[in-house]
């Protein structure tokens, strides 16, 4: 399990996330202190509390990883 911290502070960038994150072949969390949602749900992106802290949580290879940090490179914080 690989954890990261992300940046979210628009609507426009729940899409972007939300569009990135589903084309991934794995499981994408998304969880702050209280709530942890799918990454790829469009309506668990539009509940989380912005203002928080951001992790997210991917189930997958190194390799996958690199991959989808790169694809992730404009959230991460």
């Amino acid at each position: 399990m690989h954890r990261f911290s992300i940046t979210i502070e628009s609507f426009r960038q729940i899409k972007d996330f939300v569009a990135m994150a589903t084309v991934q072949p794995f499981d994408v969390i998304v969880e702050n202190e209280k709530q942890q949602i799918n990454g790829k749900s469009f309506i668990g992106m539009f509940s989380l509390d912005l203002k928080q802290p951001l992790f997210v949580k991917v189930n997958c290879s190194q390799e996958e990883l690199v991959r989808f940090q790169q694809a992730a490179a404009q959230f991460l914080a």
